[in-house]
């Protein structure tokens, strides 16, 4: 059963599992995260979806919530690229099972904060 939030919810537990990404990536030697509230428009919008998604699939693994975030990127024209640029390129935009493994831990990450804090918002 999916979870209904409102759209104040959905943006706070998307802020919370922003920052969270952030920090693992910048424990991880990326610091190319901006904070939730520098970020650009579509970043913020990638983690609002992402958290929809959660709510709208609650057994998904990390790999099927890449693979829905993929497909999204893709339809809005990112191609698989060395650097993450308002070129619209990704690094990330590959197999999950290519992904590094702090990548996918990103991935498990924000699937389990999502699942945290959606009981809590509802």
């Amino acid at each position: 059963m999916m979870t209904t939030l409102s759209d104040g919810q959905i943006e706070d537990i998307a802020r919370v599992a922003h920052e969270a990404n952030r920090a693992w990536c910048y424990e991880n030697g990326d610091d190319s995260q901006s904070r939730w509230d520098d970020a650009p428009a579509w970043q913020r919008e990638s983690a609002r979806e992402g958290v929809r998604f959660v709510l709208a699939s609650p057994d998904a693994t990390a790999e099927a919530s890449h693979d829905a975030w993929m497909r999204v990127k893709i339809a809005d024209g990112w191609v698989y690229g060395e650097v993450k640029a308002e070129a619209k390129t990704h690094p990330n935009l590959r197999p999950y099972a290519e992904l590094p493994e702090f990548q996918r831990r990103k991935d498990a990450l924000f699937l389990a904060i999502v699942r945290a804090l959606a009981p809590a918002a509802a």
